[in-house]
């Protein structure tokens, strides 16, 4: 095993929610652990990561939009990190991390590991940008030792478009879930029928087609109740959204550091994204023991085997979404239960978070 690992990301929450337990593999093999990341106090994995025994870098990234001052700083920054920390792996997530920190590590011929969580919507939505961002990623990602993939789909749109080259490629399943802090939770009683949407508040989350749909169902079943957790991005138009909580719609709870509590109470979890790397709302409410609704996109749709453990339904189409949630409520509760049974089996056999992480340490150890 290396002797120092450094980590690149834009996100301190999100790794400690999916890379904690790689983290703890590597710390416990008495590696040296620096994650360079903008600091967020309002997260708990920044001072849980300190008394694991990490160093912490603030760093400033810039998650969304591009400017070129700001990204070349980046790069400078990362240049001056990897220097400074003298790392044997260095190990990105996210866009800017894997772009600027991979073009950082191929300048100073350091071992890089990236991972590519999803194309992100700038790419999704084509155009100069999606070119621009492609021309990115193949300056950053040429160098790397290793390019993680989450689904196979995302893997060949980068091989189609030469951005890396296939031997240098591993697809895994997603972040993996752990399967013992999402622990199965026996069915709620059928009562209410509580649906719950986990995610960013924003329009590729599919939250306009949720809120459509929920008035839908409110309707025609006015006991259903429709809950979301999440943060609000800063460019989404909250003012339809917040006339849909002052009617009862549904119910707003707002961001949340631990999520399981909000799975087990509700009987279904509703995910309409328009694109994932690998869903982990939906493993983590399929390890619970929760049927799941989701849109046939790859990145969800292999989280759950249609009728079986799922529903699936067409993206960006609210009339597929209300028909989806329909086909839920109408089946027995007995069957609710059991397509929740078979999500966990599932998950304990294609998604459990050790394979993820042994796949780093294999790599990490070459």
């Amino acid at each position: 095993m290396n002797q120092k690992v450094l980590i690149l990301t834009n996100y301190i929450a999100g790794l400690y929610s999916f890379r904690k337990e790689l983290i703890e593999t590597i710390l416990g093999k008495g590696v040296d652990v620096t994650i360079s990341a903008p600091k967020d106090s309002k997260s708990i994995g920044q001072q849980k990561f300190q008394e694991m025994g990490c160093k912490l870098i603030d760093t400033q990234v810039q998650r969304r939009g591009t400017n070129p001052f700001k990204d070349f700083f980046l790069f400078i920054t990362y240049l001056g990190i990897i220097k400074k920390t003298s790392p044997s792996v260095v190990l990105t997530y996210t866009i800017k991390p894997n772009v600027f920190g991979g073009l950082a590590c191929r300048v100073l011929k350091k071992k890089c590991l990236s991972n590519i969580t999803g194309l992100g919507t700038s790419i999704q939505n084509k155009g100069l940008l999606s070119k621009f961002t492609l021309f990115l990623y193949k300056i950053g990602l040429k160098g790397a030792k290793k390019v993680f993939f989450q689904n196979e789909f995302i893997k060949n749109f980068m091989i189609s478009n030469k951005i890396v080259v296939e031997k240098n490629t591993t697809v895994i399943p997603g972040s993996g879930v752990n399967t013992s802090v999402h622990s199965f939770e026996n069915y709620p009683e059928n009562k209410k029928m509580k649906f719950l949407f986990i995610g960013r508040i924003m329009k590729e989350k599919g939250i306009n087609e949720l809120i459509e749909a929920a008035q839908i169902i409110k309707t025609d079943f006015p006991k259903t109740e429709f809950h979301i957790v999440g943060e609000k991005e800063n460019d989404f138009d909250d003012s339809v959204f917040n006339e849909m909580i002052k009617n009862g719609i549904f119910q707003y709870h707002g961001r949340q550091e631990d999520v399981h509590p909000f799975i087990k109470n509700c009987h279904a979890v509703v995910i309409p994204s328009y694109h994932e790397g690998m869903c982990n709302v939906l493993l983590e409410a399929a390890s619970t023991g929760r049927p799941v609704l989701a849109s046939t996109v790859p990145g969800c749709m292999e989280t759950f085997d249609d009728g079986t453990t799922g529903i699936g339904f067409k993206v960006k189409s609210t009339e597929s979404l209300v028909e989806a949630i329909r086909k839920l409520i109408r089946i027995s509760h007995e069957d609710k239960k059991t397509m929740g049974i078979y999500g966990r089996e599932k998950m304990k056999k294609e998604f459990d978070r050790k394979i993820v992480v042994n796949a780093y340490l294999e790599e990490i150890e070459k």
